[in-house]
This record gives structure tokens, C-alpha cells and sequence, in this order.
């Protein structure tokens, strides 16, 4: 392992805090939170500003613009000219392991990872054999997949492009490793959420080996829990992956079942009220 003096000289800046819009949904906007804390400072992060996104000014240099929906209909599809990996946005996790033999860890990146079951409570992750970590995990059969955020991308694509095998990679982004609660590998602190876990089977795919594990524990910071005791996520900017890119995910678009929310409380009223009709007798 180096130990030479890390030459990446990242700027550290604190983790963003929730937005204060003013409005009545706006649970961060309340000055009494007995929950309610600041993210963590992340002060040994990699916590430069990711690039630009999508969303650029029309005209701007980078990235084009997007057009609106509307424009593109009728929409016409074509095939790829050859089949490959679609599925995005992805979560880019980092994945903490450590080798049973010398008590050594390591944090991979990984952009295959994604649940699997609810009960009992699944994930998998699919690593490719030639990874550092990927011994580790097999020979421990054990794991931590840590959510990766706004403030911690940077960090996150370091342990995907460096290898174990060169550098400390928690010294050299400066994550902090705290010790592990039912696995013997460490968590990332600077990360919202912490899924630990103990590999249940390993199937060969070809390129990526399969890991279908047990979730046994979720860490989770209690700085994004609001007044109400809702774990708010979105305040953290949870990071995603999609074609060789990374984006922070922003705007909620609605919530489990709201397409049909409206209807069903039309039709839950109009029953009421012929309920209440029929029994006064009308």
C-alpha cells in the first residue's frame, strides 16, 4: 500500500444545506427541530462541484440544451447497433469491503447495484474478478454499499478509476471509515445512508460476477431526519450514473400512487356522501 503524501489538493467546502424555499410543505424551513441537524461538514472530502449539467442556458458552451417534450412527438425510434447496457440512471455506490487476511479495506465504486427482494430485505452489487476489492468481498463474504451524494461524486469517482492496489483510498479522498455494526468492514461517515451486508450467493455472468447478499443493517445520518421524523433524503443530493456521467437528482416529480390520487378522493367522497344521503333518508 503507498504511503506517499496525497498530491490531489481538492478544495473542501461544506455539504449543502437543505434548501430554504417559503412554502407550507417546506419541512426544513422550521426553526424548532428537535431531529434536526446540519449534514456532516465532510471537511476531509473530495467536495468540489461536480460540472456542468444538462440544464444549461440555451446557447451556452457545453452542453445543449433540452428540448421540450412536446417538440419531439411523433417520437420515432431506432436500434442501437448493438445491444448493451441501457438501464439508466443508476445508483454509483461506493462499496466498502476489507480482507479477512490482513485487515486491510478498500472502497469500489460500483454502477451495477440495485434491490433485489423486500422480504427478506436483498441487494446486489456485480463486480468484475480483476477488481481489488473483489477477492475481498468473496473471501469475507461481507459488505457496505454507501449512497453517494453531491458532496462526496467526486470522492465516488476516485475509488472507481484508482485501484486498492496503489493507493489508500480513504486517505487519499479523505472519507472517513467508521467501524462497521453487524460486518467487520467499515461504513463511509461522510454517506447518508449505509446498507450493510453478508453475501448470500455469487453467480458468474461473464464480464461482472453477481452478488446477491442479505441486507443485515442500515446506518442512516440523523442529520436528514425533518421535525416529523421522516428521513429526508433529498436533502443530502443523492448522486446517479448514467452514460459515463454523474447528476444530482433534484425536483420530486410526485409520490407512490399520485396518478390516481385525485380520482381515488373523488370517488371516496361520492361514496361518503351517498352514504350520508342514505341514511337520512333522501
Amino acid at each position: 500500500m503507498a504511503n506517499h503524501k496525497s498530491n490531489h489538493n481538492f478544495k473542501i467546502k461544506k455539504a449543502r444545506k437543505p434548501s430554504q424555499r417559503k412554502n407550507s410543505e417546506d419541512l426544513t424551513s422550521s426553526p424548532k427541530s428537535p431531529r434536526r441537524g446540519k449534514p456532516h461538514n465532510n471537511k476531509e472530502a473530495f467536495n468540489e462541484k461536480p460540472g456542468k449539467t444538462s440544464h444549461s442556458k440555451p446557447g451556452s458552451k457545453g452542453n445543449k440544451p433540452v428540448p421540450a417534450a412536446s417538440t419531439l412527438k411523433p417520437h420515432r425510434k431506432t436500434a442501437f447497433p448493438k445491444p448493451g447496457n441501457a438501464l439508466y440512471p443508476a445508483p454509483a455506490v461506493m462499496v466498502t469491503c476489507r480482507d479477512p487476511k490482513t485487515g486491510e479495506n478498500d472502497i469500489v465504486t460500483v454502477g451495477w447495484a440495485g434491490n433485489v427482494c423486500t422480504n427478506p430485505p436483498m441487494l446486489s452489487i456485480s463486480l468484475r474478478k480483476s477488481r481489488w476489492s473483489y477477492h475481498m468481498i468473496r473471501e469475507s463474504g461481507e459488505f457496505t454499499v454507501n449512497l453517494t451524494t453531491r458532496a462526496t461524486c467526486k470522492a465516488a469517482d476516485f475509488c472507481g478509476v484508482r485501484s486498492g492496489r496503489d493507493v489508500d483510498k480513504f486517505r487519499e479522498t479523505g472519507l472517513t471509515a467508521a467501524p462497521g455494526e453487524k460486518v467487520s468492514c467499515p461504513s463511509i461517515l461522510e454517506s447518508p445512508v449505509s446498507i450493510e451486508c453478508k453475501v448470500r450467493q455469487v453467480i458468474e455472468l461473464g464480464s461482472h460476477d453477481l452478488f446477491i447478499a442479505d441486507v443485515v443493517n442500515v446506518i442512516v445520518d440523523e442529520a436528514y431526519f425533518d421535525e416529523s421524523g421522516a428521513f429526508r433524503l433529498d436533502w443530502a443530493e443523492p448522486a446517479a450514473w448514467s452514460h459515463g456521467k454523474y447528476y444530482a437528482l433534484g425536483e420530486e416529480l410526485g409520490k407512490f400512487g399520485f396518478s390516481i390520487q385525485k380520482a381515488a378522493k373523488k370517488a371516496k367522497k361520492k361514496h361518503r356522501l351517498r352514504r350520508e344521503g342514505a341514511s337520512s333518508g333522501e
